[in-house]
């Protein structure tokens, strides 16, 4: 259930900071969006699958410690990439 190589390097490359930026927030983030995304429509095919439920719960719980980190330190840049991945909050 993890991205391919080239759909990470595409999510790296539209949401990073620098040119050598892998591991900020915002990329981190938007990675996770993802993986959830794609746990979600897993989860809608097969709804017996509890393991992946976990995993998916893991997921959004890491996303939003990450949000929270974003939004007390830089607070434009939280709203800037709310608005990007379309996130409520």
């Amino acid at each position: 259930m993890s991205l391919d190589k080239g759909t990470k390097e595409e999510i790296t490359k539209k949401f990073q900071l620098h040119e050598k930026d892998t591991g900020s927030a915002d990329v981190q983030i938007a990675i996770l969006t993802e993986r959830i995304a794609e746990l979600t429509d897993h989860l809608k095919r097969t709804p017996k699958d509890y393991n992946s439920r976990l995993a998916l719960l893991k997921l959004v719980g890491q996303r939003r410690r990450l949000l929270d980190y974003l939004n007390s330190t830089d607070t434009k840049r939280y709203q800037a990439l709310i608005a990007k991945l379309n996130l409520r909050r």
